[in-house]
């Protein structure tokens, strides 16, 4: 029988493997640095995959996670308790655009809701059923739910999951062409995108391209639903993403940085929709829960600041010349494409299909990085991350990159 004294890696047979860790394991962390259960340091550029917006160990986030802990946990939604309602009325006025807000556990718990709430629109609107598509583009990643994941126009997520839900059409991003020829017959009832991509290789928007879908969605009638789960929260240095792309949404999700590590999603619905659906027609056991509320209306104060947006313009910049300096000496990357603290250096040709390896190269050397695909490698750190962590990742970086190469 194991026991919790067992070293922690022999435990992990009991783990359904649907992922591939690295073989460490994090026991602690302190803004952009984690140490393992070896005492070893790592400058983290992964920010738990863009969710530790404010790193780790945020005084302010514990401090407002161990109050509320003495409080109340949990209620369920069948009773009102203040965080999460503080939280929805300060989501709304944030946004500049929504006037409801649902509370829910994750980002794809937040798309699914809009996913439901687009189809319920539209039946409200008198919509057929074949009247009700949403489209998506392709590279997009919107969850791992069955509806989420046939919405994510990956074939790599859907493999092994059909039949999938009907109802959704597939185009190519920033291609406004395709679009327009997808919404031609009068079936789409809302369109869904990620300003930038994430895991579609950290693609952003192309200028003038969520303006242009938002006056399809306006022609044809149809909502625009944005996914900002992964680039909303200050991470592109405004507080949404959308903010920077003269597109007002009908609909947008967050989840990952808002709660700063604690899980939680949220839909935010604009005038348009927020009647679409009423009692009983949606709901989440511990969605809004208030200890993810209190966490949450921190981590969205301090997001939110303007300290926070130049930083992250301030450490973008630097990102970007560090990794265009390691190009110049070591000439591994195409392009460097992103926006803010979202950043893909993307691997030239002839090194295509060596993401993991350098991943796991630079964990050897201190570094955590994330990916989005085999040739793209993706830094998503704390949007308060400093100075001296920039350059020590650089520099970590730089030493797993010669390695690789010379490895190779």
């Amino acid at each position: 029988m194991s026991t919790a004294t067992d070293a922690p890696l022999s435990l992990a047979r009991y783990v359904l493997p649907v992922y591939r860790p690295r073989a460490l394991v994090l026991e602690r962390g302190q803004g952009a640095r984690l140490w393992d259960d070896a005492g070893r340091e790592y400058v983290d550029l992964s920010a738990g995959i863009a969710v530790c917006g404010l790193g780790h160990n945020d005084p302010d986030l514990v401090a407002a996670l161990v109050e509320q802990a003495g409080k109340l946990w949990h209620t369920s939604n069948v009773f009102y308790s203040a965080p999460p309602l503080q939280l929805a009325a300060e989501l709304v006025e944030a946004s500049g655009f929504a006037t409801r807000t649902f509370l829910c556990n994750s980002g794809a718990e937040a798309n699914e809701a809009a996913i439901k709430l687009v189809r319920k629109w539209a039946a409200a609107q008198g919509r057929s059923p074949d009247r009700r598509v949403i489209v998506t583009c392709r590279g997009s990643f919107h969850g791992r739910t069955l509806a989420t994941v046939t919405a994510t126009a990956q074939p790599k997520y859907q493999a092994g999951y059909e039949p999938l839900p009907g109802g959704f059409r597939y185009v190519d991003f920033n291609d406004i062409a395709q679009l327009e020829a997808a919404m031609a017959g009068g079936d789409v009832a809302a369109v869904m995108l990620e300003p930038v991509q994430g895991e579609g290789g950290v693609m952003p928007a192309a200028d003038g391209y969520l303006a242009s879908v938002r006056a399809l969605c306006d022609r044809h009638e149809a909502l625009l639903v944005l996914d900002e789960i992964q680039c909303g929260m200050g991470r592109t240095g405004t507080l949404f993403a959308f903010q920077q792309d003269g597109a007002t949404p009908d609909i947008v999700t967050l989840a990952k940085a808002l709660g700063g590590g604690f899980p939680i999603g949220a839909l935010l619905a604009g005038p348009k929709v927020s009647d679409a659906m009423q009692f009983g027609d949606h709901g989440t056991t511990f969605g809004g829960n208030p200890l993810a509320a209190a966490v949450a209306r921190v981590a969205l104060r301090k997001i939110a600041s303007k300290q926070i947006a130049e930083n992250v313009v301030r450490q973008s910049r630097a990102l970007r010349d560090g990794l265009a300096a390691l190009d110049a000496e070591l000439g591994l990357f195409s392009e460097v494409r992103g926006r803010g603290l979202m950043l893909g250096a993307v691997l030239r040709p002839e090194y295509a299909g060596q993401a993991t390896a350098i991943l796991d190269r630079a964990a050897q050397h201190g570094l955590l990085l994330l990916q989005a695909g085999p040739d793209v490698l993706r830094f998503v750190p704390a949007l308060n991350i400093t100075d001296a962590d920039i350059a020590e990742g650089l520099a970590r970086l730089r030493a797993a990159l010669v390695e690789h190469l010379a490895a190779r």
